[in-house]
């Protein structure tokens, strides 16, 4: 149990963004206990979840809900309270506020109105994947959570194929398998990480290429937890003969599951920059075996 300075100074209005532990306690910060310690209210995704939070460091502060489905009606509420000289906390159940969350409006309202906006760095789902990857972390790119539907999904991937920058997405548990599997239908056979329970107990990086990975979990069934996958950018294909033919029949026997053989040859044509002839020849042979 943390041990609470009972000298804490009144905050100055503003806005304050203030990161969460994503799983370990230990990893908020202490300005951001004294932060939330001193807030005049604190704006939270689920109040239920802040509560707990804040009750494991003998916190206890009026919480008010600010999530998707309120965010028009609170906003000018929370905004008014600071206005009023008073100080707000902004916290998700989780992390950093804003990423794959509705805070960036109440961000951009509260600067609109000439109000401090305040930041408590700390803990992020996405940041810490990507330092345990061992993937390219010069250049990445934050996707969010992909779409629910098949075609929606492969096209919101599709849309990132010449990416040559490390992506990172958010994924439901129980979807995980489909959207690795779409993931490689378009990708081919990247390198990538699952990274789940991120600082928690039984924290796991399951490392393969994507083809690899999507029979896996295909195999293994949804893994508990809340999951972070990242995927090696776009970049220039070996041209070794041998190579390109595996990279060829692994991302074809992938897309026949999923298409016809005319419309995966088409495909993996033209993502590997193969003849087509040539892959609907050994696609015709694949599917004979």
């Amino acid at each position: 149990m943390a041990e609470i300075r009972s000298d804490i100074k009144k905050l100055s209005p503003g806005l304050y963004i203030v990161a969460t532990p994503i799983g370990n306690l230990g990893d908020i910060s202490k300005r951001g206990i004294e932060t939330l310690a001193a807030a005049d209210m604190i704006a939270c995704e689920d109040t239920r979840v802040t509560a707990k939070l804040m009750a494991a460091f003998l916190l206890k502060k009026p919480l008010v809900p600010y999530h998707e489905h309120n965010g028009e009606q609170q906003r000018p509420k929370i905004l008014a309270k600071i206005e009023s000289g008073g100080s707000v906390a902004l916290v998700s159940d989780a992390g950093t506020p804003l990423i794959s969350d509705p805070g960036y409006k109440l961000v951009q309202e509260a600067h609109q109105n000439g109000i401090k906006v305040i930041t408590v760095p700390g803990p992020s789902a996405v940041i810490a994947a990507l330092s345990l990857a061992g993937l390219p972390t010069n250049r990445f790119l934050f996707l969010g959570f992909p779409p629910n539907k098949k075609k929606a999904r492969q096209d919101w991937f599709s849309a990132q194929a010449e990416t040559d920058a490390t992506l990172i997405y958010y994924e439901n548990n129980k979807r995980l398998g489909a959207s690795l599997a779409d993931a490689a239908v378009i990708f081919g056979p990247r390198n990538a990480a699952v990274c789940r329970e991120l600082t928690k107990k039984f924290e796991e990086v399951v490392k393969d290429d994507l083809i690899a990975l999507a029979d896996h979990y295909k195999n293994e069934g949804a893994p508990k937890g809340e999951i972070v996958v990242i995927i090696e950018g776009s970049k220039k294909r070996d041209t070794d003969d041998d190579t390109q033919d595996q990279d060829m029949d692994r991302t074809l026997a992938l897309a026949l599951q999923h298409m016809s053989v005319k419309s995966a040859a088409a495909f993996v044509s033209e993502l590997l920059d193969i003849k087509r002839k040539q892959v609907y020849s050994r696609a015709l042979e694949l599917t004979k075996e």
